[in-house]
């Protein structure tokens, strides 16, 4: 069909690969993707819903678009969480809006389109606990050096604040042989950084082998040659176990990082979140990990104003960061949303003393990525160049220890040219809070 199709894809790495096999199915089906807006017949937004901010971001994005129905756009299509999570609102209130589709339909996009030119307002949800099409074909957005895997969706975890479970279903693993194919193919196609992802990665394999496989998956997935970086997000402290913390340590492609969402550290909160850990769990946790992983690069999540949390756990929050130094940190205030236990819980907390916790968090946590950074100085890192500055010589990179989009950057000069996608050797000679400075001292290709 001679339409051409924009996507804005919002929130998370996750929705990002659900949007780009929506794009592989359109492609397949002749449809031509665009990536100028205004040239749009059909825009998709795929939506986030996850928590306050998010849902209004994507609410807004809507909106704005919906205006270009003033000229050339033909139908508006709402995607993702938002979209099944408040299907009947969105229909409803927004009349911009041709069809709405659920995070378990997005595989339906042709018929859905089709629906909308035949004159129908089209609400497709439900169909969440569906396994994953590995026939379904895909558009990677991401810059060619780079690439998220999912290797499962859904979540069993049910902490009180989270509502993904009644928008993704159970937990499901994808086969290994397939997630080894597709990183073998992306291999072939130049991708030299794999980024796995998922709910909970640390779960991976316990639904369909029965055990936690993740470092079998991360050994198979390592003898790829063309691969040089494995990356792990989304990985639930409790089940770090001693089999995948020896083979973080003892394989060169995996990336010495660890994305560990803690959320907080005090047991009376941890008990109300439903986290299936404990202040002492972690910090035996963390202990283990930097004794087996001298090198390695700690990043975590924290929700601060949690019903309940009192000045005492707070502060106890506060103490715990200035102990532990991570390397990475970013902080939530909590966001009481509907359908969630949390929601329900007593003492709910202001929204000023929110943002309150929050600043002060992150201002201990910036004073400890700059002596971090600090540190670096004069030392030779190896980053993966991934921009360049028009018409000089300054680029712009991230090392192992710095995942896309979330983490710090790396401000290369080279007195030769670069390629995107090369891995290079930089010293770093200037440090700023989150991102450092450096040179080219001895390039290589991998």
């Amino acid at each position: 069909m001679n339409l051409n199709i924009y996507m804005e894809s919002l929130g998370c790495s996750k929705n990002l690969v659900d949007a780009e096999v929506m794009l592989g199915i359109l492609n397949k089906h002749g449809y031509k993707l665009t990536t100028n807006i205004a040239n749009a017949d059909v825009i998709i937004v795929n939506t986030c819903g996850f928590i306050e901010s998010a849902k209004q971001e994507s609410i807004n994005k809507i909106i704005e678009i919906g205006s270009l129905k003033e000229a050339r756009l033909k139908h508006l299509i709402v995607s993702g969480c938002l979209a099944e999570r408040y299907h009947e609102d969105l229909i409803s209130e927004l009349p911009e809006i041709d069809a709405v589709v659920g995070t378990g339909n997005y595989d339906k996009i042709i018929d859905i389109i089709n629906d909308a030119f035949a004159g129908k307002k089209v609400v497709k949800v439900g169909n969440t606990g569906n396994d994953y099409d590995e026939s379904l074909p895909r558009v990677y957005t991401t810059p060619k050096h780079t690439a998220y895997v999912r290797i499962s969706d859904g979540c069993d975890n049910h902490c009180t604040y989270c509502i993904i479970p009644k928008l993704r279903g159970k937990y499901r693993s994808r086969k290994m042989e397939n997630i080894v194919k597709e990183v073998r193919d992306l291999g072939k196609k130049g991708v030299k950084e794999i980024i796995l992802i998922a709910q909970d990665t640390t779960q991976y394999g316990v639904d369909i082998y029965n055990k936690f496989s993740l470092p079998e998956l991360l050994n198979k997935l390592s003898n790829i040659e063309e691969i040089k970086w494995i990356r792990i997000l989304y990985s639930y402290p409790e089940r770090i176990t001693d089999d995948l913390i020896e083979t973080i340590a003892n394989n060169e492609k995996i990336c010495k990082y660890l994305d560990m969402p803690i959320q907080h550290c005090s047991d009376d909160i941890l008990k109300r979140m439903n986290r299936r850990t404990s202040k002492e769990n972690l910090i035996n946790l963390i202990t283990k990990l930097k004794k087996s992983i001298p090198d390695i690069i700690l990043r975590t999540t924290l929700i601060v104003g949690f019903p309940g949390e009192t000045e005492e756990n707070f502060e106890e929050l506060k103490s715990f960061v200035e102990d532990v130094k991570f390397d990475r940190l970013g902080v939530f205030t909590y966001s009481k949303e509907e359908g969630t236990p949390a929601a329900m819980l007593p003492e709910q907390i202001d929204e000023k003393i929110k943002i309150t916790r929050q600043e002060n968090i992150m201002k201990i946590q910036q004073n400890i990525s700059l002596e971090k950074n600090k540190s670096k100085l004069g030392k030779c890192i190896e980053v993966l160049i991934e921009e360049k500055f028009d018409d000089n010589d300054e680029y712009i990179g991230r090392t192992k220890g710095d995942s896309p989009e979330i983490d710090g950057l790396v401000y290369v000069k080279s007195k030769r040219p670069l390629e995107i996608g090369q891995m290079v050797i930089v010293e770093v000679n200037q440090t700023l809070e989150y991102d450092l400075i450096g040179e080219v001292k001895d390039e290589f290709s991998k």
